[in-house]
């Protein structure tokens, strides 16, 4: 079973064994929706079942098409987390997302890639969902209406100043989702980052970096999966890509950080050599027997034209940027060679002596 909504807060005072099935906490979570552009009902579509197949393909499709616009309205914000996300990870810090039902499931999903993208620990970059690892497949009751469980979520990472929380909910109210941005922000100094898909949410305001992204109801009332979650899992992919851009996980456009874990991506880690460098089938084998099959290195080998252990040497230098470690490699090689050339000179110009003693008039 897949949730389609976010929790609501428990009203103050409300016990933790408040369920909604408690009328006057029903009362005020129907209050509470009916607030939230996520949940609002278009009447225009309440006949949507009675539809020809295609054109509520047509229709989808169309409302699919609004959510980058959307996006769009939000990229200074999400270009200014990026830049605190890449700093406080450059420091050793972990990029960790907390959210509940399908936000919890897509910021699993963004983190269980980085490692087979970008070659990193499966520690850096962390998806927390309310429930567990078991709620990625099945709903648990009440996990996502708990900040507390959030708080020992985090706890038990051991969280530090260097660390970043994003929380993720649809509505932006979700208690699992901002208890995380709050307890990371009391506990310890992390930064927090708030991902809703409402305005003026208590997410973002709990969050140092706010990002709103307002997509308008569903075409299925309150299926937040729906645009909600495409919003989302857009965000998610700029915050993790451009991150990884900024600590150097690429080259241009490359993924030279790629983890060869299958046969396809070992293909594709002899294509990036390939693209990068120019080389041939033969030497781009040799660079990355030479290499351990580090796509990166085995690049630094080929256009550094050094070794595997220099290559090695060189990125560590450079924390791990090839861009960087080439153009100061090739700016001590034209260095060098620079002095070479000089010296070499100096010493094949002919040297011109002038004996006064000879050849100047003597004055008298």
């Amino acid at each position: 079973m897949t949730s389609t909504t976010d929790a609501i807060p428990s009203r103050p005072g409300d016990s933790d064994d408040s369920r909604p099935g408690d009328s006057d906490t029903y009362g005020e979570l129907r209050a509470q929706l009916a607030t939230l552009t996520t949940e609002a009902f278009r009447p225009e579509l309440s006949e949507i079942d009675r539809l020809p197949t295609a054109e509520i393909a047509r229709i989808m499709n169309a409302e699919d098409a609004t959510v980058p616009a959307a996006v769009a309205e939000q990229l200074p914000r999400i270009a200014a987390a990026i830049d605190g996300t890449a700093e406080r990870m450059a420091r050793g810090g972990r990029l960790i997302y907390a959210g509940a039902g399908t936000a919890g499931r897509l910021g699993v999903l963004d983190a269980s890639e980085c490692p087979p993208t970008f070659n990193t620990d499966p520690s850096e970059v962390v998806g927390l969902i309310a429930g567990g690892p078991s709620a990625m497949v099945t709903a648990v009751e009440g996990a996502e209406d708990s900040k507390e469980l959030a708080a020992e979520d985090l706890d038990a990472l051991k969280l530090t100043a260097d660390d970043v929380v994003v929380g993720i909910s649809a509505s932006g109210r979700t208690p699992y989702a901002i208890g995380a941005v709050e307890h990371a922000r009391e506990r310890c100094g992390a930064l927090t980052i708030g991902l809703s898909c409402n305005a003026d949410s208590a997410l973002a305001a709990a969050a140092d970096h706010g990002i709103e992204v307002v997509v308008g109801p569903e075409l299925l009332t309150g299926s937040t999966r729906l645009k909600a979650g495409t919003a989302q899992k857009l965000v998610l992919n700029m915050l993790s890509t451009i991150t990884m851009i900024r600590l150097g996980k690429t080259y241009g456009n490359l993924m030279v950080d790629v983890r060869a874990s299958n046969e396809k991506l070992r293909a594709r880690s002899r294509r990036i050599v390939a693209l990068a460098t120019g080389a041939g089938d033969d030497e781009i084998e040799a660079a990355l027997a030479a290499t351990d099959g580090e796509v990166k290195n085995a690049i630094l080998t080929i256009l550094g034209q050094v070794e595997g252990p220099a290559a090695a040497e060189l990125l560590a230098a450079s924390d791990g940027h090839l861009r960087v470690a080439l153009d100061r490699h090739r700016g001590e090689r034209a260095h060098t060679e620079d002095g070479l050339e000089t010296t070499t000179h100096t010493e094949n110009t002919p040297r011109t002596t002038t004996n006064h003693t000879e050849d100047t008039p003597r004055t008298t």
